[in-house]
């Protein structure tokens, strides 16, 4: 038992509103799962200025402000880089493939959480509310969030192994539920060069996905795919900085609740962590359909 929350912002006048509204659904989360949680933020400028190149690092022992000078160096160009609780965000005027590959190259160690234009990503061990705090989650602005409290169930409890899955260039997922094929489908995956970092099940299906939408299908082609692919109990977020998809298995016995209204599209494991926001008593509320991918282009 996991949690999923996710909200995509229609309204600009609400995107000052973002952290917020996401901190409120975690915390609603926490006891579908205490040990680890994580959030990925889209469009907060104070952690990822527009026009920047992004990087998410955790497991590094450097201050941020050495990491700035020896990747400024190796760059040529001016990288911030701040700490927000554990995770090291890196912030440069520059594609966030290079950025991601000096910050690589300098920290091969490092666990990359997340990478592209306008997104942080955010783990931690701990419990959700808690972890937001440390954050500063609430005062984080955007228009989009995708975030998970996790009971874990697969691997162990690090930030390796917790959601989302961030492996693509703005691609994040979440999930909540079982892949009983996993096992396979990395075997299948590192045999075409794809790499792991952890043994989490989650991080199968964000890897197939990232490499699906490498080969050039649109999010609901490789939405479908999982479907076709993936045995076991699921209800899958998927996420970039354009778009929001949503999609169970084909018994969809993991719960799962989307709300929508003009000003935003939001959905969770369940309706309390949607009960707080704005204009919900006048939104349309329903449950996914088994196999049906539900997405929504920003």
């Amino acid at each position: 038992m996991c949690g999923i929350v996710g909200l995509h912002l229609r309204n600009p006048e609400l995107y000052p509103q973002l952290g917020q509204l996401l901190t409120g659904m975690l915390g609603e989360m926490q006891d579908r799962g205490a040990d680890s949680a994580g959030m990925a933020v889209y469009g907060n400028e104070a952690w990822a200025p527009a026009g920047h190149g992004c990087v998410s690092l955790l497991e590094i022992d450097v201050e941020p402000a050495e990491a700035a000078t020896r990747l400024t160096d190796a760059l040529g160009t001016d990288v911030a880089a701040q700490l927000v609780d554990d995770t090291l965000v890196l912030s440069a005027p520059i594609d966030a493939g290079d950025l991601l590959d000096a910050a690589r190259a300098a920290f091969p160690s490092a666990l990359v959480a997340g990478f592209g234009s306008d997104l942080t990503v955010l783990k931690g061990v701990g419990a959700p509310r808690d972890l937001a705090q440390q954050w500063g989650l609430a005062s984080a602005q955007g228009w989009q969030g995708v975030g998970h409290t996790r009971m874990a169930t697969e691997s162990a409890v690090t930030p390796s192994g917790a959601h989302p899955f961030a492996v693509g260039p703005e691609q994040c997922l979440v999930h909540n539920g079982s892949f009983s094929n996993h096992a396979t489908i990395r075997r299948e995956l590192r045999a075409q060069g794809v790499h792991f970092d952890s043994e989490n099940d989650t991080e199968v299906g964000a890897r197939f996905v990232a490499h699906q939408l490498a080969q050039g299908k649109d999010v609901e082609t490789a939405l479908k795919e999982v479907c076709a692919t993936f045995d076991g109990f699921y209800t899958l977020v998927v996420s970039n900085r354009d778009s929001f998809a949503v999609v169970r298995d084909a018994i969809a016995c993991k719960p799962a609740v989307i709300a929508e209204t003009p000003d935003w599209v939001a959905m969770a494991s369940e309706y309390r962590a949607l009960a707080h926001l704005p204009g919900v008593d006048d939104a349309r509320i329903w449950e996914p359909e088994p196999e049906v991918v539900y997405a929504w282009t920003r």
